[in-house]
This record gives structure tokens, C-alpha cells and sequence, in this order.
């Protein structure tokens, strides 16, 4: 396995020439488009101030982008798990569908999957009948009549076919009715565009949007019935996600050519029910912006009045604490541009603050929650390893092992699987692939070949601690490993999840 110790240059990306970019977008000083630089600046020291952990943003704004910035070690260039903005791009293709003729709002579900229809059962009540009613328009609006949502994480580890899931699910209003978020739902929109047009929904999308946006090396998981799952499952730049958004912003036309109906685009992106504000797989705000949102805040939010888009990453819990900051400066940064040449200077002045602020801001040496600092606790183990044998627990893990050199230690985990390894440095980051499991501490997702950027330091003389950045996701694991002779002690959890935040003590004692 290589390694490679991490010290990235800080580049900041607030003040460029307007050539394009490896991403096929302009770039441009805030002024240049009437952007009030400082009102960007100041949202970023105000998310920073509240403890919010966003890992990027890019800002664009009448045909250029003006702002972007990566906390390190995230990076333009990285791809990142994009939750459910997936959904966005799963409306993209039933709207293309539509415009086809290949189905209707109005066809019912059911239709699409014979195989899956109950059988006639008079004791079954409304939900039987209920089911027969369900349209492809209840699924775009989240109003399937469903109890409780669905979520990818809970889609992901089942094994069975999740078309004859969705129809095992109780419903407990009558479709159409009423509002209850569910990734089933958009499954099963990818399942039927898969049956009408015997293609995936990423092979149908790849032509008709992936390529003519200049989206190129996304992935987009598969489930037990050859489906993508439609809901989740995308992992692509955050620039791909705010050309998404600028596409709608621009009613469907990219480039002078028109990628998505323009009706479509207006159906999609406002309100259908109240009072929930949702569209069809994009949320919507009484302002006239709407937005395309993953879990744990992988979001862009469109503002079509003022020609902009802001996309952001981050390790959030929900998009509610972000939107206040949002809504602060945004749209008040869109101001328009004064002629006068004081006025000129002054906003020259702020491109540059905004340019040293983001380069500040994306430093390796910026502070953020998941920097550890110099400890000053000599060493006990430099060198050697050290292998334990685990107690019986719920994850399979069987042997944890120690390698310990002056710069390093070489962590591996042994289950059924194999070993899984991940490389720490001790005063420094070194970045290195894993396939380290953890599923259920990570949304459901099984992590493989995943860029991991790992440091190292000791608490105290017995206590040695590990903090894992999964660098295209949301998460960063720490770990604490507890030596007391032979006895072994192993502690992990995660920022951020949507479910459990931490596993059960690992207890090991020292193999000969």
C-alpha cells in the first residue's frame, strides 16, 4: 500500500481570470458581476462562529463562479457522496421521460411492475385499494401515502429486491394526500424508467445531461435489482452539483442548448401541496429559490431572480441550521454594481479580504473540529507492533493490530473479509485507500478504495488516539485505543450519522 503524507498548497480561488476551469466554468472577482465580496466573507465567519462543520462552497453569479474554497483536505477535485440531491437528478430523467411520451404523471405504479401487484385480498382494506391509485406524480411530491420514511441507509443493507419492498410497505393514507419523505419513493422512479427504457437511470442520463453538463467520473451505485437506487447512491464534484442547479436556474438550457423542457423546469422547482414545500424531488421556498439537498447538508440553492447558485458540502445535521446564515446573506450579497470609482476601489478591496479570508479559511493549519493538537506525552511505543485478539462482538472483528514506527502507525483491523488497514502519522496526515468497514457508522455505505487522511497522537502514556477523514464523504471517524499491559480497550465513533455515532467497546487481549 503507498502513502503519502499530506501538506496541500492553499489555493484560493476568489479573485481568477475568467478562463474556465478543468469544470468547464468562468471565473471572476466578486465585483465584476455586482457580488458584494465582504457579505461573503461575513457568511462564512458566521457559519464558522455558530460551529457549523461545511467542508466547501462554490458561489456562482451572473455567468462566472466568484467564491469557492475546500477546508483541507477536501478538494475541488474530490468527489464526494452527494446523498439525496440524487433525487434532483433522478427529476431530471422522469422529466426527460415525460417529455418522450414514454409515461404519464397520471399512470399508476402498479402498472409498471405486474409481478409485484398483491393478490386480491378482501380483507386488506384501503391499503390494497390504495395502492392500486398510486401515480408516478404521488412519487415525484413524496405523497405515497406511506407512514414513515425510508431511508437509502435502510435500502442499503437489504438484500432482497427493493421493487418488492417498496410494495410491502403499509400504507396509511390514501396517495396523494398527504406528505411523507422517502428515498422508496424515487427507487422506484428509477425502476420504472428502467422498465420503460431497458437502461439504468445513469446509463439514460449520461447523453442527455451528465455529458453535455461536462459531468464526467461520477458513479451511482446499484441495487439487487440492477437499479440505480434513484433516491442516493451519487458520488460527483460539487461542481457537478452546482452545474445541476445552474442548469435550472437557466430553465433548462445549458450553453444555447436546451437540456430539460423549460415547463418541466418551472413544475419541478415549485410547490405541489401545502403546506409542504416540496416540488417534484427538488425543496422549494416561498422566495422563489429552491434546492437540491443531501443528508448531512450536500446542498445547492438556486436564487433565479438574481442569475446565482450556491453550493455547499458539509457534516451538518440538516439543512435547518445552515438556511438562517444563508438567508442572512443571501441574496443581499447580489447587489448591484455602483459606476462611481470609489465605489469601484472599495469593492476591489473587498475581493481581496475575501480572497485572503478564503485561503485563510482552507489552510491545513485553520482551525476546525477535527484537528488534533501537538501533544506533549512522550511516546510509549515507537517502534514494534503489538497484535490482540478480540472478544466476540457484533461486528465480526477478530484481530486488531499495531504497527508502530517514529513517523507512523499501521492500523489493521482482521474480520472474515480480511484485513483493512489505514495508515496514521504521528505528527503529520498521511492519506492513504481503505476499505475500513463501518457501514452503520456511515449512513449505510460501504466504503471501498476510499481516500482516507489519518494522523496519530498519544492522550497520555497509555492512550492512543486516531482521527480517519473519509475525504469524499461526510464523515471522520476517532478512534481511541486503551493499552493497560495486555489488555486491550478500542473505542470509535463518527461526527456525524444517521443512526448510531458509535460502536460497542472492542475488548482484545495481547496474542503471543
Amino acid at each position: 500500500m503507498s502513502d503519502r503524507a499530506v501538506d496541500p498548497a492553499t489555493t484560493s480561488t476568489a479573485v481568477l481570470a475568467t478562463a474556465p476551469h478543468r469544470d468547464g466554468l468562468t471565473r471572476a472577482a466578486p465585483s465584476t458581476t455586482g457580488a458584494d465580496a465582504d457579505a461573503i466573507g461575513a457568511f462564512l465567519d458566521d457559519v464558522d462562529a455558530a460551529g457549523l462543520d461545511l467542508h466547501s462552497l462554490m458561489l456562482y453569479h451572473r455567468g462566472h463562479v466568484v467564491a469557492e474554497a475546500w477546508r483541507w483536505p477536501y478538494r475541488a477535485d474530490r468527489p464526494r457522496i452527494l446523498h439525496s440531491v440524487a433525487k434532483s437528478f433522478t427529476a431530471c430523467a422522469i422529466g426527460l421521460a415525460l417529455a418522450d411520451g414514454l409515461f404519464r404523471l397520471d399512470d399508476k405504479v402498479v402498472d409498471f411492475f405486474p409481478e409485484a401487484r398483491p393478490a386480491p385480498d378482501a380483507s386488506a382494506g384501503n391499503g390494497q385499494d390504495w395502492l392500486a391509485q398510486m401515480t408516478i406524480e404521488d412519487l415525484l411530491t413524496m405523497r405515497t401515502g406511506h407512514e414513515g420514511e425510508t431511508s437509502g441507509a435502510a435500502w442499503r443493507s437489504l438484500q432482497s429486491s427493493w421493487i418488492a419492498e417498496f410494495f410491502r410497505i403499509p400504507l396509511v393514507h390514501q396517495p396523494g394526500s398527504a406528505f411523507m419523505y422517502t428515498s422508496a419513493a424515487s427507487y422506484v422512479l428509477s425502476a420504472i424508467l428502467s422498465r420503460v427504457t431497458g437502461e439504468t437511470l445513469h446509463d439514460y442520463l449520461k447523453p442527455r445531461i451528465f455529458e453535455p453538463l461536462g459531468i464526467h467520473g461520477e458513479k451511482w451505485d446499484i441495487g439487487p435489482d440492477g437499479i440505480n437506487p434513484g433516491g442516493n447512491g451519487l458520488t460527483a464534484t460539487m461542481a457537478d452539483m452546482l452545474k445541476l442547479g445552474l442548469l435550472h436556474a437557466q430553465n433548462g438550457v445549458w450553453e444555447g442548448r436546451r437540456l430539460l423542457p423549460e415547463q418541466w423546469v418551472k413544475q419541478a422547482t415549485q410547490p405541489h401541496g401545502e403546506p409542504f414545500k416540496y416540488g417534484y424531488h427538488w425543496w422549494t421556498r416561498g422566495d422563489g429559490n429552491f434546492s437540491a439537498i443531501g443528508r448531512f447538508v450536500q446542498m445547492v440553492t438556486v436564487f433565479p431572480a438574481h442569475g446565482a447558485a450556491l453550493a455547499v458540502t458539509g457534516a451538518i445535521k440538516g439543512s435547518g441550521r445552515l438556511f438562517p446564515h444563508i438567508d442572512r446573506y443571501f441574496p443581499v450579497a447580489f447587489r448591484d454594481p455602483k459606476a462611481d470609482s470609489t465605489a469601484a476601489r472599495e469593492a476591489a478591496a473587498a475581493d481581496a479580504r475575501l480572497t485572503a479570508r478564503l485561503a485563510a479559511w482552507q489552510s491545513p493549519d485553520a482551525p476546525a473540529p477535527w484537528k488534533l493538537a501537538d501533544r506533549a506525552v512522550r511516546a510509549p511505543m515507537n517502534s514494534g507492533a503489538r497484535r490482540f485478539t478480540i472478544a466476540s462482538n457484533p461486528h465480526g472483528v477478530q484481530t486488531l493490530e499495531f504497527g508502530f514506527a517514529d513517523d507512523r502507525c499501521t492500523f489493521r483491523l482482521i474480520d472474515a473479509h480480511g484485513p483493512h488497514t489505514i495508515v496514521a502519522g504521528f505528527d503529520r496526515w498521511i492519506e492513504t485507500r481503505t476499505d475500513m468497514p463501518g457501514s452503520d457508522l456511515h449512513h449505510g455505505y460501504h466504503l471501498v478504495h476510499s481516500p482516507v487522511v489519518a494522523r496519530a497522537c498519544w492522550v497520555d502514556e497509555r492512550r492512543l488516539q486516531m482521527t480517519w477523514i473519509f475525504a469524499e464523504t461526510a464523515f471522520r471517524d476517532t478512534v481511541i485505543a486503551e493499552f493497560d499491559g495486555t489488555r486491550l480497550v478500542f473505542r470509535r465513533e463518527v461526527n456525524i450519522n444517521g443512526g448510531a455515532l458509535r460502536h460497542e467497546d472492542l475488548n482484545g487481549t495481547l496474542s503471543d
